[in-house]
């Protein structure tokens, strides 16, 4: 049955264009998606790349939910942290600063481009050609810079003013090496002939065409570290999910190795005994104990998943018993008396799609001719907690990215997910939060104020009550009060579909997300 009607949530209104596209031509909630992660690249270039990395949460209508990991891959081998092209940058946020490392050297394995044709052979309705159609026109005509993406500019310009070519991936065709402003044209002329060539010759395109030869030349030459050998052993994995009850609620979480979702269910499943309990008492109670449930679940990572994670590990993690020792520890008594870019896709048959790509920051290396940028995920420090250059070889990367599946207690179904780096699991448990504890609709639990804790650094939105920022200034009494929302803590892009079959959906406007109905309102 070919389908119309259906909701797409996105971080750029022409990457939730082209999913409405597709929809409206006859896909399936997963051809939408792939439409819109080809379309991401385009618009939301400094956010996702197909030589990046990501993950879809699918469930197939009437089926049990499936994870395609398409994320990155170590390379097979190392060279001394001499000769790599590695070098730091700071990212200026305005109330915080983050490092990032970038240089060819911080280049994994890229498996977006492979997890485009993997997710189309195993879920895609439509032909390729006809999936990657919408993205193509849009790099040709080119895509109007919005304010979002100019600040993104601005934020990542020490990245961008490494290569020329990378500066030209935001720059008009008669100023490439000038940034556009804010309604100014960028085309994207070489990416709209490689979207073509993929969509002729598969992944291959890719991996063993020109695109890949000319990485791997440059890589040797660089100060890179990817090789033949590690483009042509890529393959995309298919996981079971992290499957979870909580809150009167059923979830669905991105799987191991990668430790974003069970943190998430983890954190989760330590608040559900407590917030009913206090879901009546006051709004500082309710940030405390949010915020234990964060750094139990930080310092969870930071002693027990320094290595990959495995399903055991998982299991052991959301066992009552490991549960009610953290709740001791992270959750004391005391309390009571004073936690990328992201498509979300429904369709009308039932079909739901969570997709989270990342290209890191980008390493400011653009492969020629292709208007490609490379990851720097070697370069992540979130990524490699147990140091830079001691990554295992030939491993799939463990990622914080986190693409989420709900079915709620009124019976609705909820894709979500965000990007955002280390603030994607607070922002996406908040979220849940936000639904499943306070009985927010979708819009108001996207909007709702945030929090992010790191170690004993907080961070906080503004618009919270003058009572909960009181009590959250005397406890952390060094906590940055941000002046209003801001991408630093994520973009959470939702879409819900209701038991009656209609839709609602949210782009989260920290980061200019969009969300688009096809078929009938």
């Amino acid at each position: 049955m070919a389908v119309t009607a259906g909701m797409v949530a996105a971080g750029h209104p022409e990457t939730a264009a082209a999913g409405q596209a597709v929809l409206e031509a006859g896909g399936n909630a997963f051809d939408a998606a792939l439409g819109a992660l080809c379309a991401s690249t385009i618009c939301e270039p400094l956010l996702t790349s197909l030589a990046g990395g990501g993950f879809l949460l699918a469930r197939p209508a009437g089926q049990a939910p499936e994870v395609f990991d398409f994320f990155v891959q170590t390379p097979q081998q190392k060279r001394p942290a001499k000769d790599l092209d590695f070098a730091p940058v700071l990212v200026d946020f305005g109330p915080a600063q983050q490092e990032f490392h970038v240089g060819l050297g911080a280049a994994a394995v890229p498996g977006v481009a492979a997890g485009i044709f993997a997710v189309h052979e195993a879920l895609g309705a439509l032909p390729l050609p006809e999936i990657m159609a919408p993205a193509i026109d849009l790099a040709r005509r080119g895509v109007m810079q919005t304010p979002y993406q100019a600040h993104l500019t601005e934020i990542l310009q020490p990245i961008l003013e490494r290569t020329p070519a990378a500066l030209a991936l935001v720059s008009p065709p008669d100023t490439p090496d000038m940034p556009a402003r804010a309604g100014q044209r960028v085309v994207h002329a070489d990416l709209a002939d490689l979207l073509s060539l993929l969509a002729r010759e598969g992944s291959a395109g890719f991996y063993q065409g020109e695109p890949g030869q000319r990485l791997v030349r440059d890589c040797r030459t660089q100060g890179g570290l990817l090789t033949h050998a590690d483009l042509a052993a890529y393959q995309v994995i298919r996981r079971k999910p992290v499957h979870t009850f909580s809150h009167g609620a059923e979830f669905w979480f991105n799987a191991p190795p990668s430790p974003g979702g069970s943190l998430v269910a983890f954190a989760l499943a330590m608040l559900d005994p407590l917030t009913a309990r206090t879901r009546e008492r006051s709004g500082e109670l309710e940030a405390l104990l949010l915020l234990g449930a964060m750094d139990a679940a930080n310092r969870l990572r930071a002693e027990t998943l320094k290595d990959n994670l495995d399903e055991a590990l998982a299991a052991r993690m959301l066992s009552d018993t490991h549960l009610e020792q953290w709740r001791a520890q992270a959750l004391p008594a005391d309390l009571f008396r004073r936690g990328t870019t992201h498509i979300s896709v429904v369709d009308e048959l039932g079909n739901c799609a969570s997709l989270t790509s990342s290209n890191g920051e980008g390493c400011g290396y653009v492969i020629p001719g292709t208007g490609v940028m490379v990851n720097n995920m070697l370069g992540e420090e979130d990524l490699n907690p147990a140091g830079f250059h001691r990554w295992q070889a030939s491993t799939r990367l463990a990622s914080m990215m986190c693409p989420t599946l709900a079915r709620l207690a009124d019976g609705s179904e909820v894709a979500l997910g965000t990007g955002g780096s280390n603030r994607i699991r607070s922002a996406v448990l908040q979220v849940l939060v936000n639904l499943c504890c306070h009985n927010m609709p979708l819009e108001r639990a996207v909007a709702a104020p945030r929090l992010h804790l790191e170690g004993d650094s907080l961070d906080f939105e503004a618009g919270m009550d003058a009572s909960v920022e009181a009590a959250l200034l005397t406890r952390w009494p060094g906590a940055k009060a941000w002046p209003g929302t801001s991408l630093f803590f994520g973009g959470v892009h939702a879409v819900q579909r209701f038991p009656d079959g209609h839709f609602c959906g949210v782009g989260d406007p920290r980061r200019s997300g969009a969300v688009l109905q096809a078929g009938p309102e």
